[in-house]
């Protein structure tokens, strides 16, 4: 079992920065990679950021790529989220994720453990 707490959430004016942590206890965290999702009000869960097992190669969706940076520190077992230039449609709840599949993932479906979410709410 891996249990994910995700903290840094909170309320922003669009151009503002936050940054998400993602604290990860239980199984051996770098046997995982890592991704953060979200979702907003009445939409489905989506992909956001990935990140390989040893923090060398990451991932990113369309809407996010070149604002969004994830990282992660195998010692602190903790996933970071770095979130510049926040557009009120940044605006969801965020989860962390775990995966122990072979290859980065973008689905739902890949990722075995799931951190509780915590909201962003960027204001026009």
């Amino acid at each position: 079992q891996v249990q994910l707490l995700e903290s840094g959430g909170g309320l922003v004016q669009a151009g503002g920065s936050l940054r998400l942590s993602c604290a990860a206890s239980g199984r051996a965290f770098r046997g995982y990679d890592m991704a953060w999702f979200r979702q907003a009000p009445g939409k489905e869960r989506e992909f956001v950021a990935v990140i390989n097992r040893s923090g060398v190669v990451t991932r990113y969706a369309d809407s996010v790529k070149g604002r969004f940076t994830i990282s992660r520190d195998n010692v602190e077992n903790t996933v970071y989220l770095q979130m510049n230039s926040l557009k009120p449609e940044d605006t969801a709840v965020y989860y962390c994720a775990a995966s122990a599949e072979v290859g980065l993932a973008f689905t739902e479906g890949a990722y075995d453990y799931w951190g509780q979410g915590t909201q962003v709410t960027v204001s026009s």
